[in-house]
């Protein structure tokens, strides 16, 4: 497992504390990212709720969290939109904007108690730009391609974030699909973070939806090409991990010339032009 290396106020300073040149991204385990670039900070599904059957504890409480610009939430599972935990940062961050899936608006904001003006709503293909930072949705099929009858609006997605120069795709949770890699394919990025847990019958059985392999993944990042995949949603729980090293040996079998990071928790990563 990789070292915690920041975390609560250590980590939160040093988030505050960059300043450029680049973009910087901390990793908090699971599918949970923080980005700062131009003085944004964008929260990605970060997941902070105690659990018992956590692999790797939460790094930071809500109530540290007082540097949000933007909360992004890719579907209405617990450790992507975490409602224990939304609360908290949209009082300790009075300013920050919530991104989710349209479908899941205004139902969710009552749910949590926060004002509905305070939310974006995305489905795929829309693009919102907030405060300079564009943000466009794009459908991820986990473990299928769900689609709702009456809105027709996706539960599931991920998200391209454009920010200070830079293009960043965070996945969600999802499958390759027919359609994803020529969607993608229309932007040039620098970071993608996909998930590379797999799926199996015993998982979705218990209810436990699945994602990519780590070789669908690989072959996701070699149709794209990032300038750096971060491999993730491995690490969390015992029941539904995999092998980071084995996506990382796969890439460099496979896609030499791509490169891939498997990074410390709360460590500082600044990705440059």
């Amino acid at each position: 497992m990789p070292e915690i290396k920041l975390q609560h106020k250590t980590l939160i300073n040093d988030i505050d504390a960059f300043d450029g040149p680049g973009i910087a991204l901390w990793w908090l385990g699971q599918q949970s990212f923080i980005l700062k670039s131009s003085g944004t900070v964008i929260y990605l599904d970060a997941y902070l709720e105690p659990n018992k059957n956590r692999r790797i504890g939460p790094l930071l409480t809500p109530s540290e969290i007082t540097n949000a610009t933007l909360v992004l939430g890719t579907h209405n599972h617990s450790d992507h939109i975490d409602k224990w935990a939304w609360p908290g940062i949209a009082n300790a961050s009075p300013n920050a904007r919530f991104v989710v899936p349209k479908i899941l608006l205004p139902k969710l904001a009552q749910t949590l108690g926060i004002p509905e003006k305070r939310f974006v709503g995305l489905d795929d293909g829309a693009l919102e730009n907030i405060n300079g930072i564009k943000i466009t949705g794009v459908a991820s099929a986990h473990e299928f391609l769900d689609r709702d009858k009456t809105t027709g609006c996706y539960p599931y997605l991920g998200y391209i974030v454009e920010t200070g120069g830079f293009v960043i795709y965070h996945a969600g949770d999802t499958v390759k699909y027919e359609g994803l890699e020529s969607k993608l394919k229309q932007w040039d990025f620098d970071i993608a973070m996909l998930p590379i847990n797999g799926r199996d019958a015993v998982r979705l059985k218990n209810n436990c939806i699945g994602n990519m392999t780590y070789q669908e993944a690989a072959d996701l990042a070699g149709a794209i090409k990032p300038g750096l995949t971060i491999p993730s949603h491995w690490d969390m729980f015992e029941s539904n991990s995999e092998n980071p090293q084995k996506f990382l040996d796969y890439m460099s079998v496979k896609y030499p010339s791509l490169k891939t990071l498997v990074p410390n928790y709360g460590e500082r990563i600044v990705i440059n032009k």
